[in-house]
Order: C-alpha cells, then sequence, then structure tokens
C-alpha cells in the first residue's frame, strides 16, 4: 500500500499534459510570450507540490522523475503535431522557438519560452552530482573476486576485448565524423558527405553540432575507457559508462530519426541506397556503449580500487 500511494502521484500526473495544453487551445487564448513563461513555470512548480505533498516523497530525486514524465507527455505530443498526427494541442506553444532553435536557422527568433528549457539543462546535472555523492554498492564483490578479476588480463577477457575494438572503431569512427563535419577537404570526407550522410549538411546545423559534441565529449571517453579497460582500479568506469550510454542513445536516436525523417530536406536525406550502411554504423555506434554499461554494472570487480582489498583482508 505504502509503495502504490507513492506511485500513485506519478501515474496520476502522466496523463495530465492533454487536458493541461488543450485547455488553452479550446478558449483560444491570444498567449503572449511572457504568459507562456509564467504560465509554464507555475505549472512546474505546481506539478512538483502536487507531487511532494500528497506523497511526502523524502528523496527529491522522486519528485524531479514525476515531473520530467510530464514533460515528457509534452514532448511527445509537440513530436506528434510537428508530424501531423495532431493539430491543435501545442500550436500556441510552437510558435515560440525552442531548444534546438538555437542554432543557425532560428537563431535570430528565441523568445522568452526558450528559458522554459533552462531548467531540463540544471536539473540533471543536479541529478548526476547527487547521485555520484551517493555510496557505491557492489552486491557479490569479494576480495577474492576483486583479485581474481584484476589479475586476468586482457586476453583471459573477450568480452573486454571485444570492447576494446568497438572502442577503437568508434573513436576513429568519431573523429572522422568531426573532420567531416569540420569540412575537411579530404577526398573520402567529401564523399562521406555526399554520398552517405548528406544530413552532414543540412543548413540547421544540428547534425554538424552533434558531431563536435562526439568528437570533444564521446572521443575522450572512449579513450579513456580503453585505459580503464587495459588497467584494473578505474572506480570511475561504471558511473561514467552508464552516463555516456544514455548520451550516446539519445544523440544517435536524433540523428538517425532526423536523418531518415520525411520532413528533413530530401537533398540531406539519406540516400535509399545508404541506407543499410547507414543503420549498420550508427547502430553498431549506439550499442556498444550500452554493452560496456552492462559490463562495468555486471561484473565490477575489475574496477574495484586496490585498496579496499587490504581493508577487507583487515576485516577477515
Amino acid at each position: 500500500n505504502n509503495v502504490a500511494s507513492h506511485c500513485a502521484p506519478i501515474f496520476g500526473v502522466k496523463p495530465l499534459p492533454v487536458p493541461v495544453w488543450l485547455r488553452p487551445h479550446a478558449l483560444s487564448l491570444p498567449f503572449s510570450p511572457v504568459a507562456i513563461v509564467v504560465t509554464g513555470a507555475a505549472m512546474l512548480v505546481a506539478l512538483f507540490a502536487l507531487v511532494y505533498f500528497p506523497s511526502r516523497a523524502q528523496d527529491p530525486l522522486f519528485c524531479v522523475f514525476s515531473v520530467f514524465s510530464f514533460t515528457s507527455v509534452i514532448d511527445l505530443i509537440i513530436a506528434l503535431e510537428e508530424d501531423d498526427y495532431l493539430s491543435g494541442f501545442m500550436e500556441f506553444y510552437m510558435q515560440e522557438v525552442t531548444g534546438g532553435g538555437g542554432a543557425r536557422k532560428f537563431g535570430s527568433e528565441l523568445r522568452p519560452a526558450f528559458l522554459l528549457n533552462v531548467p531540463y539543462l540544471l536539473i540533471p546535472i543536479w541529478v548526476s552530482l547527487r547521485l555520484f555523492r551517493l555510496p557505491r554498492s557492489l552486491p557479490g564483490t569479494t576480495v577474492d573476486k576483486v583479485a581474481k578479476e584484476q589479475g586476468k588480463g586482457l586476453h583471459q577477457r573477450p568480452l573486454d576485448v571485444a570492447l576494446v575494438l568497438y572502442l577503437l572503431l568508434a573513436g576513429a569512427f568519431t573523429l572522422f565524423r568531426g573532420l567531416v563535419a569540420l569540412d575537411c577537404p579530404a577526398d573520402s570526407c567529401f564523399n562521406y558527405i555526399y554520398q552517405q550522410e548528406p544530413y552532414l549538411r543540412d543548413p540547421v546545423a544540428y547534425p554538424r553540432v552533434q558531431m563536435l559534441v562526439n568528437l570533444f565529449y564521446f572521443l575522450p571517453f572512449f579513450c579513456l575507457c580503453l585505459y580503464g579497460l587495459l588497467f584494473p582500479g578505474c572506480t570511475w568506469m561504471p558511473d561514467w559508462a552508464l552516463v555516456f550510454a544514455g548520451a550516446v542513445a539519445q544523440a544517435q536516436f536524433s540523428h538517425v530519426g532526423s536523418s531518415l525523417h520525411r520532413r528533413t530536406p530530401y537533398p540531406y536525406r539519406t540516400p535509399e541506397g545508404a541506407w543499410w550502411p547507414f543503420l549498420l554504423a550508427n547502430g553498431v555506434y549506439a550499442l556498444g556503449p550500452q554493452l560496456l554499461a552492462y559490463r562495468c554494472l555486471r561484473s565490477p570487480g575489475f574496477f574495484c580500487p586496490p585498496a579496499r582489498q587490504d581493508a577487507d583482508k583487515k576485516h577477515q
């Protein structure tokens, strides 16, 4: 019963966006840019209170993710309306350029509603810091298991061998696409951007920005993971592998979806003859970090600090 009472607000919040956002449309209210910002901010605060006080949740993360479940449904409604599956729900809101509209094409049309994106940038950072500060729990990890795992060479860990190969290939692919996004004059880059991923030439600039994010964030992470798989005791690996698994999955979903989407101008869509190589390369690129996170969390003994072994032996 306690679990049900705590979870009830979440299930009650998720369907709310439909009637909440339908109401302004039904009333045909002339929302000004400032009114939309004030309304959105007030709604988020009200939702937080609606979830927090009835459940008396001790952990604020419970309330944060409840509110995010509400906003995720709003995003779904926006996506369905943009693809013409719905109409009239979010028209008044979409007139305010938000999110990715800050890049090039709509950069000069930013309005106050853009500020509603700031909490979704800052709150996940706060959540990450809070989670990273929690004590690590490694169930089933004993001194003997840690010593056994850390005593194995790379050739004795076949999954790690596969992950090392993936990281090398993914790093090379990331570097190559970063150079393509930077207009490298090499023939291979020219052929790739015109024959494989013309979406990188899209004037909205999102794909180029994504490739540069991959270059400056994912590539260093891949290099660090290579070190972590070769040398034991890298305690940061499980947490950061999980974070980057989510980041890569989201980035690849957006990039692949946009490359094939019917609303992407035809000259920038992935050619039909290149679909399978494109999907295979990007699918493997997205899947690798998920396997890396699974490996780190499933068998974390290799990443335990050696000092922990000495402390456990003293207790024995």
